[in-house]
This record gives C-alpha cells, sequence and structure tokens, in this order.
C-alpha cells in the first residue's frame, strides 16, 4: 500500500487509549456498522467454535457475536488496553458465573500472537482502516482461519468525511484528515492474501451535526485523531481554523453540517488447501467428459 495512507501507529493507540471511556457516548456509526455487519452473517452458512473479534474496541459486537454462536468461544483483541479494559467491565456477575467468559488480547492485527489454523470466524469491523499494511492484516487473519473460515470485515472509503476534507482544504494542503483505502484495492489485497471468493460492497452514511465543533468533538471522543504521517503536529491557529470552519459553514444543508462516511464491506472465504505431492507439487486432477 502507498505510503499516503500511512498513520503513525503510536499515535493510534494513544488516541484509542484516551477515548475509551467516551467511545460508546459517540460511536453511533461504530454501533449501526456492527448491527449492519451482523445482518450479513444470516446469509452464511457457519457455526464457529473460535472466534476473533479483531479491532474489538469497547466490545459492542462480543455480546452480540456469542449470543449468534452460543457455543463459540470468543477472543476480542484490540490495540488499546483500556479498551479491551472498558469492554471487561461491562460482563455482568451472572455473565461470569454461568457463562463462557471471551478472553482478552492486546496486540497489533498486523502480528496477531494467535495460532495457526485457531480460528473459524475472524470479524473486524471498523478497525483495518488504521493499519499501515492491511495486506499483512489479511495474511495474518488467513493465517489464524482454519479452512472454509470465514472472514468478515468493514472500513472506511476514501470519501470518508470528504466535507472536512474540503474545508481543511481551503486553509492549507496538508492532511487534515485520515487518509482511506478504495474498495477496489481492499478485494485485490484479500486475494493476494490467499483469500477466495472475495465479496466487497459499499454504501455512504450521512451524520448530521449542528456545528462544526460538534464533528470535532466526536471524532475526538472515538479516538479518530489524525494521525497521518504527513500532518501538520502544530496547532492550527484561530484564523485558520475559522477560515476552514467558514468552508464547511457553505455546505450547510436544511440547517444541519453533513459528514459523509463511506463504509466498505467485505466478506470471504480461506479455501481447503490443495493436494500435494510429497515433493510439493500440487495435484492437479482431470476427469474424462462422459461420452455422450
Amino acid at each position: 500500500m502507498s505510503e499516503d495512507f500511512y498513520t503513525d501507529k503510536t499515535q493510534v493507540r494513544r488516541a484509542f487509549e484516551r477515548s475509551a471511556q467516551s467511545y460508546d457516548a459517540a460511536a453511533v456509526l461504530q454501533r449501526e456498522v456492527a448491527d449492519r455487519m451482523l445482518e450479513r452473517l444470516d446469509l452464511v452458512k457457519l457455526a464457529p467454535q473460535r472466534m476473533l473479534d479483531a479491532g474489538s474496541g469497547t466490545g459492542y459486537a462480543g455480546p452480540r457475536l456469542r449470543a449468534r454462536y452460543k457455543d463459540a468461544r470468543l477472543i476480542e483483541l484490540d490495540l488499546a488496553l483500556n479498551m479491551l479494559q472498558v469492554a471487561a467491565g461491562k460482563v455482568g456477575l451472572l455473565d461470569k458465573v454461568f457463562t463462557r467468559r471471551n478472553w482478552q488480547v492486546c496486540a497489533d492485527l498486523e502480528a496477531l500472537p494467535l495460532a495457526d489454523n485457531s480460528q473459524e470466524l475472524v470479524w473486524s469491523s471498523l478497525a483495518i482502516q488504521w493499519l499501515n499494511e492491511p495486506d499483512r492484516a489479511f495474511r495474518e487473519f488467513h493465517r489464524v482461519l482454519r479452512p472454509e473460515g470465514l472472514l468478515m470485515f468493514s472500513s472506511f472509503g476514501p470519501d470518508t468525511l470528504l466535507e472536512l476534507k474540503q474545508a481543511f482544504a481551503a486553509v492549507d494542503d496538508k492532511p487534515h484528515v485520515n487518509r482511506f483505502i478504495d474498495m477496489h484495492d481492499l478485494g485485490d489485497a484479500l486475494s493476494h492474501a490467499g483469500f477466495s471468493a472475495p465479496v466487497m460492497d459499499m454504501e455512504k452514511i450521512v451524520l448530521t451535526y449542528g456545528d462544526v465543533k460538534a464533528v470535532m468533538r466526536d471524532l475526538k471522543a472515538i479516538g479518530a485523531h489524525n494521525v497521518a504521517l504527513g500532518r501538520n503536529r502544530g496547532l492550527m491557529g484561530k484564523q485558520a481554523f475559522q477560515r476552514a470552519c467558514d468552508a464547511y459553514e457553505k455546505l450547510r444543508r436544511d440547517g444541519r453540517l453533513p459528514a459523509t462516511y463511506e463504509v466498505v464491506y467485505g466478506h470471504a472465504w480461506k479455501p481447503m488447501p490443495k493436494p500435494q505431492l510429497p515433493d510439493g507439487r500440487q495435484v492437479i486432477e482431470f476427469r474424462a467428459r462422459p461420452k455422450s
């Protein structure tokens, strides 16, 4: 992937560590996307025994995945320890006593501390957009999945927060909004990682706000700071920020300011390995056509 998309991973972790307590109050979009992903599971036949929530955040998806797959053990994995601690605090006493507890792992999606072929489902909702190398994460997802296991994920596409990008472009040419990878490039990365039958689609969800500061407050509350490597690391001056606000105001419709999110959905299967001879050569089977 191009370095234009690279983020400062240390800053990503710090942002989500700081926002753990405020995250749930502002994560309306994140919950909606997770719910839409859960509906998509109705379309696949799957009975996992072990599943991974990769980038689990404060644990919204976990109880819903466990309710759907009651016999499965869930691993919640996130880069930010504070997020996992908030998720753990949501587990009630009865659940701790009478149900299987989730395993929690603080780790990087690009280097999963999990065994090969150990999961039947890898679920990742709005997490991979913060990675420098989604290709590497897809290879890791492929590695830990068992053959015929399913990867289901969502991410943000390049038109996310296009209004905010347009507003700040009136001030300077620095990246003030994180850059996100196109749906087709993510589909190609899935194929390169060894997945079969990748399915990709996209939709745009528009949130509306009363003013620009409300947009910025929500982004800060969920930890979605600008962490692009080429960003301006100093504070923006009041006059420059006001110019950006004035530019955003020109986009006001029906008394509200729009904030567009391009949400990319994808799922793919890990295929069964092809049979090989002892020397490593693959077996290609030919069958004679029936005589007419």
